[in-house]
């Protein structure tokens, strides 16, 4: 199938499963803006400098901008490193390298910062390829060489020029013509929006070179990421988690964001149910102590986002800046322009929080530009109204908080299905934080490249595949119900069924027994956050005529654990006390276990500790059984919150 014939297809198909795709089409005649026209046209760096300039908050992320490439001066020009599949970590030093660069050249006129640019386009450009069976890695590398290919483009010489333009050309959107490693194109999740990001950006940048080409590509891009985007839907939720939400979402901007640029139109793609309202679901994630939700493969590290204030664009929500103050505030050693949250190790700290890798540096003019440029202001940005926030789709979440003050209680809930992209088993688990301490948290992503050396079948999604062996990844490792011992379903899916904020309650329900189906007939939770004082968890379970042991799990990161009678733990942490209360129809065994994990090829887990019960639930009955999270003090007569019936 010709190229032409496959979008035309393609966009067929969008057309039918996404209702806000539109059928308009860039031609190979549209005349495109001179270079620079990608995000920032010829000229426009004069009136951003000024905005710049009269915020002192702007001014300092520009200062360290422009530090950050004093700094890349000194340092040697990225070289092609492979690291098992692959070469992603030197394409987005290589994103964040030329970004940066070439935004200091625009911004200051230095051509010191030229002339680094142009050094780091013309050592990729002789790479012997960007790595294209994991296209991420082609991607990313086109979307840099692009960006400084556009923003260099005069002041290049005419030698460097065309060479870095054939590389785009040839080693990035001709490598998207093989359909083996396309596959991308019609996939639902971040590969489609990272790859047809990088892609637009590299046929916008060179579209003069061959127009009917670039335009298909182009093309090509609008008509596929409508795949990805109906995830949003319909309330801004992440199927894949807020992780993975700033590396879709940030291509998925970046990609609007230049269509609009050029051609004063998303084409149809800010339609999109969700797409709009995903920022706040972004800042909903961010725990008081600025760490993240992070079901599912996620860390629970997060930084300061620049992708955030293209939303604050869209929308004016000063609530958006909120949470990006803190995190700015918080990073005294300018993090942000760098690609590593945790400046040490790959190993894990003591709080078990890994060294991990951050979009935000790779993109860091987007805040600069739609953040400065929109006026926006981190002087005293008011917080968000809302202490509940709910999302559904396909991987629905709540969360609950006492206040938006640093030391608030934060209740997190996740629902769904193990079948979305970067899943755990960990349907129906929570995370509970108060005055800082993670009483219940979750172990997050695992290390990829670890486990496919080891041999590791990591990316099957079905019932008894490889990845579910894999420590944190397994039910049992998660703040969720186990039953004999057995795993979750797989292919499964729980939804949020009920929900409220009512007589000083806020409360979610969703019925888990699909997740269950063969193991007893009905599951159901409920999470409620009570007088914004303490967290609520009730189960129900409906047996049959078999046995059933239930195992009710919570990773803590208390470092001492007493139980102090039949029913009561008291968990404490650096002087702070959480009183966990079981109330049952039936004895509860409570226990604690480490977390050290029983495969060779997982990765160590420093810190933290399982505490919970077992229990045997009497034959053919429904019973129920509520724990009450009670932090500082124990409540004489905590309530239960949430009826069944």
């Amino acid at each position: 199938m010709s190229l032409k014939k496959f979008i035309l297809s393609l966009l067929v198909c969008c057309w039918v499963g996404a209702t806000f795709a539109q059928t308009e089409q860039v031609l190979p005649t549209t005349v495109l803006p001179r270079h620079p026209r990608l995000l920032l046209l010829r000229g426009e760096e004069k009136a951003l400098r000024q905005k710049i300039n009269r915020d002192a908050y702007w001014k300092s992320l520009q200062e360290g901008i422009v530090t950050e490439c004093d700094r890349l001066l000194q340092e040697p020009v990225n070289e092609r490193i492979q690291v098992g599949r692959r070469i992603l970590t030197i394409s987005r030093d290589n994103l964040r390298r030329i970004f940066l660069l070439s935004y200091a050249y625009r911004t200051t006129g230095k051509r010191q910062y030229l002339m680094r640019a142009e050094q780091e386009m013309l050592a990729a450009a002789r790479f012997s390829d960007w790595n294209p069976s994991h296209f991420l890695d082609t991607s990313e590398m086109t979307m840099a060489m692009a960006i400084g290919y556009d923003w260099c483009y005069d002041a290049l010489p005419g030698a460097s020029r065309e060479e870095i333009r054939a590389a785009i050309v040839e080693k990035g959107l001709k490598a998207s013509l093989n359909e083996a490693d396309a596959w991308f194109l019609k996939s639902d999740h971040n590969w489609n929006q990272v790859c047809n990001g990088g892609m637009l950006y590299g046929a916008l940048a060179v579209f003069e070179t061959d127009r009917q080409f670039c335009a298909d590509i182009v093309n090509r891009s609008i008509g596929s990421v409508p795949l990805a985007m109906k995830a949003y839907a319909p309330d801004g939720a992440y199927p894949e988690g807020p992780g993975y939400w700033s590396y879709g979402t940030s291509y998925n901007v970046m990609l609007i964001a230049a269509l609009e640029k050029i051609f004063g139109s998303s084409f149809g793609l800010l339609n999109a149910s969700g797409f709009l309202q995903t920022g706040m679901y972004a800042q909903m994630m961010i725990t008081p102590s600025l760490r993240q939700f992070c079901y599912s493969d996620n860390g629970t590290v997060v930084g300061f986002n620049p992708i955030v204030f293209w939303f604050y664009h869209k929308t004016h929500d000063p609530a958006l800046l909120f949470n990006q103050k803190r995190l700015f505030e918080r990073d005294a050693s300018a993090d942000y322009v760098s690609n590593w949250l945790l400046p040490s190790n790959l190993h894990f700290t003591a709080d078990n929080e890994r060294r991990q890798t951050q979009q935000g540096a790779s993109l860091l003019p987007m805040a600069m530009i739609f953040g400065a440029g929109s006026g926006a202001s981190l002087a005293n940005p008011p917080q968000p109204q809302s202490l509940m926030w709910i999302g559904r789709g396909q991987s629905p979440v709540a969360v609950m908080r006492s206040s938006w003050q640093p030391d608030a209680l934060f209740l997190g809930f996740k629902m769904g299905t193990p079948k979305a992209n970067h899943s755990h088993l960990d349907v129906g688990s929570f995370i509970f934080e108060a005055e800082g301490v993670r009483w219940a948290y979750d172990f997050g992503i695992e290390d990829y490249n670890r486990l496919e050396v080891a041999g590791v079948s990591l990316w099957g999604h079905g019932d008894g595949v490889q990845r579910w062996d894999v420590f944190r990844h397994r039910t049992q490792s998660h703040n969720t119900l186990t039953f004999n011992d057995k795993p979750q379903s797989a292919v499964e899916m729980a939804n949020l069924d009920d929900s409220g904020d009512c007589n000083g309650a806020m409360y979610v329900m969703s019925d888990l027994s699909a997740m269950y189906a063969d193991q007893l007939p009905g599951v159901k939770r409920a999470v409620s956050l009570v007088d914004k004082r303490y967290a609520v968890i009730q189960d129900q379970f409906t047996t049959a005529g078999q046995f059933t042991k239930v195992r009710w799990n919570m990773l803590t990161e208390a470092d001492k654990v007493t139980f102090t009678t039949d029913t009561t733990v008291l968990l404490e942490k650096g002087g702070k006390k959480l009183y966990l209360k079981v109330d049952a129809p039936f004895p509860v065994r409570f226990y604690t276990h480490d977390v050290t994990p029983t495969n060779s090829y997982d990765s160590p887990n420093i810190g933290g500790q399982f505490v919970g019960f077992e229990a045997d639930l009497a034959l053919n009955a429904t019973q129920q059984v509520t724990v009450y999270l009670m932090p500082g003090e124990e409540v004489a007569q905590p309530e239960k919150t949430y009826s069944f019936d």
